[in-house]
C-alpha cells in the first residue's frame, strides 16, 4: 500500500471543508490573497507603489494584525466546520459568521482614528463590536482548534469577570473588572486579541508557515524522508534511525509535533513494524521524534519568534542557546532506539551492493561539512569585499551566486530519476543515500538562503523568511521547467505544473496558518488576563506555599503545571500560555531563594514542558495521531513515548542549573567541551533508563549510571559539597568600604511584600562588580543606594530605568518596616575545577563497562 507523504503541515487539513463550485473557488483564492497580502506586506514594495503613486499603500503593525486575524477568523468559520460529521458544502449560515468575524477585525481598522481619539471611553458601538468579536473568535477557536485552548480562556475570562466574588478563595481574589473595562482591553486594544503574540503570527510565524508548506509542496519533505533512510536503513534498527533524523529534519521548517509524526511517520512507522518493533514502540518513537523537532532551531514549532520577543533576545542569541539541548537530545533518542534494536535482536535492511561503509558516510558527512563551511567563507569573503567598495552590488551578487547554485544543482539532479513517493513495500528502499542526495541538493538552496540572511546578513526574521520564501518560489516554478529543457524534454507542461505547485503551496501554507493565527489571537486573551490581574503572582504565591522554599520541588511543580497547561494545544498557543503563566512563577519564587537564571533558560525550561505535553497521556495528540497510523494502543504509544522523551525532560532542569549548556557567556573551546561531555552525559542516561548498556544491567549498574550522568551534567553540586562557591562578608561599615576584588557579589535582601505588606519577601540578587573604589559605590553603580541605621543597613526604592528597579518592585518600601540587607557574599577566588570531578565518573563508568562485557561475552560463550 502507497503510504505518501502528506503535503499539510496540519494533520487537521483531512477534516477541512473546501466546498465545491465557486464556493470552493472562493475559499481557495482567500487562502491565495492572505498569502500574497503577507508577502506583500513583508516586502518593499508597499514603499515603493506609496512614492510611486501617492497613496499611502503601507500597513502598519496594528494594521496588520486586523487584516490577518480578518482572514484567519474568516476561513475558519468557512473551513473547519462545527461538526466532524456535517456536509462537505459551506451553508449560508457559516458565511454569515464570516463576514460577522471579518467585519469586527475591519471595525477597528476603518475607525482607528475616531477610536484613537476617544482611549478609555468606549462606545456603544465599540462595546457592540468588542463582545461579537470576542464570541466570533472562541467559535472559530472551536471550530479550528478544538475545546482544549477555549476551556482555558473561559477560565482565564471567568477570573477576569468573577474574580472578586465570595465564592473565590481569598488568596486569588482580585478587585475584578467591569464589562466595559475588560471588552476594551481585550478586543480595543493592543493588550488582548491584538496584542505581542498575534503581531509575532501576523508579521513572522506566518512566513515560515508558508516557506514550509512551499517546501513541502516542492519535494523537500519526501527527499528528507528518502535520505535519512538512505543513511540510515541499512543500521541495526534502521527505519526507527531514520524516523529520528527526518523527523528532525522536519522539525527546520514543521510548526506543529503532530503534523511531524503524520508527514514522516506514514513512512517510517510501517517500517519499523516491519523490522520487528511493536505498534507502539514504533509509534512512540516517531512521537518522541516529533516532540523533539519542535524544539529544533531555528523555527522550533514557529515559537521561536515568540520565545525573542517575549525575552528580549535576538532570534540569531535564540538559536545559538537553543541548538545544543536539541542536538543533545536527539543523538539520546538515537541511542535509544539503537539499545531497542540490540534488545529485541533486531537486524538492518540487506546492504546494496551500491552502499557506503560507515565509515565512507562518516567521511561524506565531514567532507561535506568541510565544503559548506569553505563556500560560507569564499561567499562571506567576496560578499564583505563588495559591501566594502561597492555595497549597491551586494544584493545582485547574491542574487546571482544563489541562482548559479540553484542552477547548477538542478542540472546534477536533472541527470538522476526524480525522488518519488515511498511505502514500505516498495523494493528501491536500498538506493545509496549518495544517490538521493545529488537527486534533491537543489531543495538546500532555499533553506541556504534563509540561513544565510539570519546568521550573515543579520536581517530580521519577517526579511530572512521573506527572501527564503521568494527562493522557494522561484524552485517550484522553475525546477521541472529547468529539468525537462536539460533532459530535452518538453517545457510548457511542465511550467504550467510549476504555477499548479505554487499555487497550491500558497494555499496550503495559508490553509495551514488559520489554526495558529486564531490561536494566537485567543492566547492574546490569557495574556491580556495576566496584564489586566496579576494572575502570575498569584500562582506563584500557590506554588511558593507548595514547594516550601525547596528549588527542586518549585521546579518540578512548575513542570507539572505546564504539562498540563500544554495538553491539546498547537504548539505556537501552547507556549504563549506556559510562558505567561509559568515563567514569572521560576523567575520571582526561585529569586527568594537564590536561584538566578537568564531568562532565556526560564522561558525554554517551560516550553520544553509544554511540548512534551503532545505525548503524555491521557491528552497527547501526537500519540493518538501516531497510533492511528500504527494501529497501536494510543495510551500505551503516549507512555512509551514519554518514557523515551524523559532525556528530554531532563535537559530543562540541567540548563537551569548549569547554563553553559545553552553556551551562555562561553569560548567557543568550552562550547565543544559542553557538547561533548553533555552528550556523553545523554548516553549514558539513555543507558541508565533502558536499562541496557552493553548487556543487561544490574539494578546497582543503572543506578550508577544515573549517578554517572548526573555527575557530568552537574558537576557543580559535587564541587560546592566539597566547596562553598561563595565566601560570607559581614554586613558593616569596614565591608561597605572595602574594595572589591571579586566579578560578582550575591546580596540577600529582605523586606515587606508589596502586595501583602503583613509578610516578609526576600530576594537573591547577583550584582556584576565594576572597577569602583568599594563596595558602596560599586552598589550605587548598579542602582542600589544603601542607607545605615545603627548597625543596620537599609535599601532606597532603586530609580526606575536602572538594572533592578523591575525586581525590587515586590517590595513596598513605603512602609515603616524598612528593606534590610541580610547577607553579603562574593565569589570563591580559587574554585576547584569540574574537571576534576569527572575522573572519579569515568573510572566508575570504564569499571561497569569491564563488568558488562565480561558478562556478555560469557552469555555468548554459552550459548
Amino acid at each position: 500500500m502507497k503510504t505518501q507523504a502528506t503535503t499539510e503541515l496540519n494533520p487537521e487539513m483531512e477534516r477541512l471543508r473546501l466546498g465545491s463550485g465557486r464556493a470552493r473557488l472562493m475559499v481557495l483564492s482567500l487562502c491565495f490573497t492572505w498569502s500574497l497580502f503577507q508577502l506583500y506586506v513583508a516586502s518593499a514594495i508597499p514603499f515603493f507603489l506609496t512614492e510611486l503613486t501617492g497613496l499611502s499603500l503601507v500597513f502598519n503593525n496594528q494594521e496588520v494584525r486586523q487584516i490577518h486575524l480578518a482572514f484567519a477568523m474568516g476561513l475558519s468559520m468557512l473551513v473547519y466546520p462545527l461538526s466532524r460529521t456535517g456536509s462537505r458544502t459551506i451553508p449560508l449560515l457559516d458565511c454569515i459568521f464570516a463576514a460577522i468575524a471579518v467585519g469586527c477585525c475591519f471595525y477597528l481598522l476603518v475607525f482607528k482614528s475616531s477610536i484613537s481619539d476617544r482611549a478609555g471611553l468606549p462606545t456603544t458601538a465599540d462595546l457592540w463590536i468588542s463582545a461579537v468579536g470576542l464570541l466570533s473568535l472562541a467559535l472559530a477557536l472551536y471550530r479550528s482548534i478544538g475545546l482544549p485552548l477555549l476551556i482555558v480562556c473561559g477560565i482565564f475570562l471567568f477570573y477576569v469577570f468573577f474574580g472578586d466574588q465570595s465564592f473565590m478563595p481569598e488568596t486569588i481574589q482580585w478587585k475584578g473588572a467591569s464589562l466595559n473595562k475588560a471588552l476594551w482591553h481585550f478586543w480595543m486594544q493592543t493588550e488582548g486579541v491584538f496584542g505581542v503574540a498575534l503581531g509575532v503570527a501576523s508579521s513572522m510565524i506566518f512566513l515560515f508557515v508558508l516557506f514550509g508548506a512551499l517546501l513541502e509542496k516542492a519535494g523537500a519533505g519526501i527527499y528528507f524522508i528518502r535520505l535519512a533512510y538512505g543513511m540510515l536503513g541499512h543500521m541495526r534498527g534502521g527505519p526507527a534511525k531514520a524516523a529520528v533524523v527526518a523527523s528532525g529534519l522536519s522539525g527546520i521548517y514543521s510548526g506543529s509535533s503532530i503534523a511531524n509524526v503524520v508527514s514522516t511517520g506514514t513512512f517510517t512507522i510501517p517500517l519499523m513494524k516491519k523490522t520487528g518493533l511493536t505498534a507502539e514502540k514504533a509509534g512512540a518513537i516517531e512521537v518522541a521524534a516529533s516532540t523533539n523537532g519542535q524544539l529544533t532551531p531555528p523555527v522550533m514549532g514557529a515559537a521561536a519568534f515568540l520565545i525573542a520577543e517575549f525575552t528580549g533576545i535576538s532570534y540569531l542569541e535564540l538559536i545559538k542557546h537553543a541548538i545544543l539541548p536539541a542536538i543533545v537530545s536527539y543523538i539520546g533518542l538515537m541511542y535509544i532506539v539503537h539499545l531497542e534494536a540490540v534488545k529485541l535482536g533486531l537486524k538492518g535492511q540487506q546492504r546494496s551492493s551500491r552502499a557506503l561503509s560507515l565509515a565512507q558516510k562518516i567521511g561524506g558527512v565531514i567532507a561535506g561539512f568541510v565544503l559548506m563551511g569553505a563556500l560560507g567563507l569564499l561567499l562571506d569573503t567576496l560578499f564583505g569585499w563588495t559591501r566594502d567598495v561597492s555595497p549597491n552590488l551586494t544584493l545582485p551578487l547574491a542574487i546571482t551566486v544563489f541562482i548559479g547554485l540553484y542552477v547548477g544543482t538542478l542540472f546534477v539532479a536533472s541527470n538522476q530519476d526524480d525522488i518519488t513517493h515511498l511505502s514500505a513495500d516498495e523494493g528501491d528502499l536500498d538506493e545509496p543515500a549518495r544517490e538521493i542526495a545529488i537527486k534533491g541538493l537543489h531543495y538546500l538552496v532555499p533553506i541556504l538562503v534563509l540561513l544565510w540572511c539570519v546568521l550573515i546578513e543579520r536581517l530580521s526574521p519577517t526579511l530572512s523568511a521573506f527572501w527564503g520564501t521568494l527562493a522557494i518560489l522561484v524552485v517550484i516554478l522553475t525546477q521541472h521547467p529547468l529539468k525537462a529543457f536539460f533532459r530535452q524534454e518538453a517545457v510548457m507542461p511542465k511550467l504550467t505544473m510549476g504555477i499548479q505547485h505554487a499555487t497550491e503551496g500558497m494555499i496550503a501554507g495559508a490553509q495551514n496558518m488559520i489554526g495558529i493565527g486564531v490561536a494566537t489571537a485567543a492566547a492574546g486573551v490569557i495574556i491580556g488576563t495576566v496584564s489586566l490581574t496579576g494572575a502570575h503572582q498569584v500562582i506563584g504565591e500557590m506554588v511558593e506555599i507548595l514547594s516550601g522554599g525547596s528549588l527542586i520541588l518549585m521546579l518540578l511543580l512548575v513542570a507539572l503545571m505546564c504539562l498540563v497547561l500544554g495538553m491539546g494545544l498547537p504548539t505556537t498557543a501552547n507556549y504563549i500560555v506556559v510562558s505567561s503563566l509559568m515563567a514569572p512563577v521560576i523567575v520571582s519564587v526561585g529569586a527568594q531563594s537564590g536561584l538566578v537564571v537568564p531568562l532565556i533558560a526560564v522561558h525554554l525550561f517551560v516550553f520544553y514542558f509544554g511540548i512534551l505535553a503532545d505525548d503524555t497521556p491521557p491528552v497527547g495528540l501526537a500519540a493518538f495521531a501516531a497510533a492511528a497510523i500504527s494501529r497501536g494502543d494510543p495510551i500505551r504509544t503516549g507512555i512509551q513515548g514519554f518514557g523515551y522523551d524523559i532525556r528530554t525532560a531532563i535537559l530543562p532542569f540541567i540548563f537551569i542549573f548549569n547554563t553553559d549548556l545553552l553556551l551562555i557567556e562561553v569560548s567557543w573551546f568550552e562550547g565543544v567541551s559542553i557538547f561533548i561531555i553533555a552528550s556523553c552525559a545523554m548516553l549514558v542516561f539513555a543507558a541508565a533508563t533502558q536499562n541496557y548498556w552493553l548487556t543487561k544491567n544490574r539494578l546497582w549498574e543503572t543506578a550508577a549510571l544515573l549517578l554517572i550522568a548526573f555527575t557530568l551534567v552537574r558537576p557543580g553540586f559535587w564541587v560546592n559539597q566539597i566547596q562553598d562557591p561563595w565566601q560570607q562578608l559581614p554586613v558593616v561599615s569596614a565591608t561597605m568600604e572595602q574594595p572589591v576584588s571579586a566579578d560578582a557579589i550575591k546580596m540577600t535582601v529582605a523586606g515587606p511584600d508589596f502586595d501583602n505588606p503583613d509578610r516578609e519577601t526576600q530576594l537573591v540578587m547577583m550584582i556584576d562588580t565594576t572597577a569602583m573604589e568599594n563596595l558602596s559605590a560599586t552598589l550605587a553603580d548598579n542602582g542600589l543606594n544603601l542607607a545605615q541605621t545603627g548597625t543596620t543597613f537599609t535599601l532606597e526604592e532603586p530609580f526606575p530605568g536602572t538594572e533592578y528597579f523591575q525586581s525590587m518592585q515586590r517590595f513596598d518600601f513605603y512602609t515603616d518596616q524598612p528593606v534590610r540587607v541580610l547577607e553579603l557574599a562574593f565569589e570563591n577566588p580559587n574554585p576547584i575545577s569540574h574537571y576534576w570531578i569527572y575522573l572519579p565518573a569515568i573510572a566508575l563508568l570504564l569499571w561497569i563497562a569491564v563488568l558488562q562485557t565480561r558478562r556478555r561475552t560469557q552469555r555468548v560463550e554459552g550459548s
